[in-house]
């Protein structure tokens, strides 16, 4: 949430006075130095104004960590706890192993933290694993969603060369499909009702979950009531945080999960070298958020790309250009435009407009292929209205919404737009612009004519309404009409992708047209 809205969150009343909310944030601690040391530059950067914060921290390392003392330094309200009788803990690059003494015994340390919170009156603890580099908003977000136990989500390769899992789950040890009692379904049934709960936790939201864990904001009411890491001792799930789950679940808790700022997992030390991208996304997001703009062109000499391409060099950071088969100097007015703005030019042999959605794909990729915080998605006759650089550049600074939705007009002349029958864009608010999300399962419509710019599944992302006007030239002159209506005939004779009317009205005679005023 942006902070204004989370801000809202960080004071309570008692009897009549605002207080500021207290937060205990706690960890056990027994991890490698190179990896410690990126958890706690995390834990240092971290959004806590407004907040009054508390650190328990348990070194259950062999030797006492200097890091930990380095942070306690730093951070007066810090509390160290040495912890007793080490166990081995073996962790490689393929995975971790757990022993059973050794997970009762990471539980006898968390449950010491949730004693700590009591005692010192917290009104949340924060529970984090020692291995995970936070996003600054974690701890304002989680109390921004006032609820009593809620986990952001990450995600981690548990075996080497399989898919990233989230550390969340619907039930039992870790089923990611729901499932009534009694029901039964084959493997193929649970695999696709698990992909579902997957994809729907790649889009930003909060959802209801049956267990959590490792990233987790435990409220003072749930405290009270007696959540506990405790082993059930007539339970057979393996892992202390089943057993705080079904714990809470018993007393009438309820868990869920947050996908708006998942942090990164440093699973292997290998992953280290991956962070460094995620932390360049992080700074990147903060002081100026990247916006690549992607545009399909094919023989546009002539016509309006030059001024479309000044537009764009407003407020792009990049521009990405694929080149369907122009045998004009197209390129070369890409190049000449573009000579002082980063770009990226493909270029295909031949023309493939005959597959629309192969065309959409690769310009989608090569946008992708720019490590962007956003993407706008523009055809070579679409212009954004002259005014519209500034407010592009503050409308992708806002992290409450991914996709923005703009009006598109019609013009049927440089200085009017038609509306009339099928000629009605202008009223429907459609998607030009996207937050890339690397998590999300990305789908297309799998069709060769109006497929559309984007996946098609990006309508179920948090979206924003923008009163900035887009137009589209495409139309505006005759010889353009022609051209068009003859391609619509060849491509889609019986309009299966399309509509039959409104191919047939491109050349009506005397269309309604309205005149463009450059403010409404």
């Amino acid at each position: 949430m942006a902070n204004d809205v989370a801000g809202a969150c960080l004071v309570k009343k008692y009897l009549g006075v605002l207080l500021v909310i207290k937060v205990v944030i706690g960890s056990p601690v027994k991890q490698k130095a190179a990896i410690l040391e990126q958890f706690l530059q995390s834990m240092d950067n971290l959004d806590c104004e407004g907040l009054s914060i508390e650190y328990i921290l348990v070194d259950d390392n062999e030797i006492a960590s200097s890091l930990l003392c380095d942070f306690a330094a730093k951070h007066a309200n810090t509390v160290i706890v040495k912890g007793e009788n080490p166990i081995e803990y073996r962790c490689d690059e393929k995975t971790h192993c757990w022993q059973e003494a050794l997970i009762w015994k990471v539980a006898a340390y968390k449950d010491r933290i949730i004693e700590y919170a009591l005692q010192t009156e917290a009104d949340y603890l924060f529970l984090v694993d020692s291995d995970l580099y936070l996003h600054p908003q974690t701890v304002k977000q989680l109390i921004g969603l006032k609820k009593d136990i809620v986990s952001e989500v990450y995600w981690t390769s548990w075996l080497m060369d399989k898919s990233p899992l989230p550390q969340v789950w619907v039930g039992d040890q870790y089923r990611l499909f729901p499932i009534e009692r009694g029901e039964q379904y084959s493997e193929a049934e649970q695999a696709k009702k698990s992909q579902e709960f997957i994809n729907m936790l790649k889009i930003p939201g909060v959802y209801k979950v049956g267990g959590l864990g490792a990233c987790t904001l435990i409220s003072r009411h749930a405290l009270e009531k007696g959540v506990s890491f405790r082993e059930i001792y007539n339970l057979g799930l393996i892992g202390e945080d089943r057993h705080f789950c079904i714990r809470a679940a018993a007393l009438g808790l309820e868990l869920f999960a947050d996908t708006r700022y998942p942090p990164f997992h440093i699973y292997r030390e290998s992953e280290l070298a991956a962070l460094a991208e995620y932390k360049s996304r992080l700074t990147r997001n903060t002081e100026h958020p990247k916006l690549t703009v992607g545009l399909l062109v094919r023989n546009e000499s002539g016509r309006y790309l030059e001024r479309v391409l000044q537009h764009i060099t407003e407020y792009a950071d990049e521009v990405v250009i694929l080149d369907d088969g122009s045998t004009d100097d197209t390129v070369a007015i890409c190049r000449e435009q573009l000579v002082n703005i980063a770009h990226r030019i493909v270029e295909n042999g031949a023309s493939k407009f005959g597959n629309e959605v192969e065309l959409r794909k690769m310009l989608w990729e090569l946008a992708v292929s720019t490590q962007p915080d956003w993407i706008m998605i523009l055809d070579a006759d679409e212009r954004f209205e002259q005014k519209a650089a500034e407010p592009i550049r503050e409308l992708i600074k806002d992290d409450t919404f991914d996709v923005v939705y703009f009006r598109l007009y019609d013009m049927w002349s440089e200085s009017s737009y038609r509306e009339d029958g099928y000629w009605l864009a202008h009223k429907v608010y459609r998607p030009f612009l996207v937050r890339y999300c690397s998590n999300f399962v990305y789908e297309w419509l799998e069709q060769p004519l109006h497929c559309g710019r984007f996946p098609m599944n990006i309508v179920k992302l948090p979206g924003k309404q923008s009163e900035l006007r887009v137009q589209h030239f495409g139309w505006a002159r005759p010889e353009d009409r022609v051209a068009k209506y003859f391609r619509y005939k060849e491509l889609d004779p019986i309009a299966k992708y399309g509509v039959q009317e409104q191919y047939l009205s491109i050349l009506a005679p005397k269309p309604n047209v309205i005149q463009w005023r450059d403010e409404e």
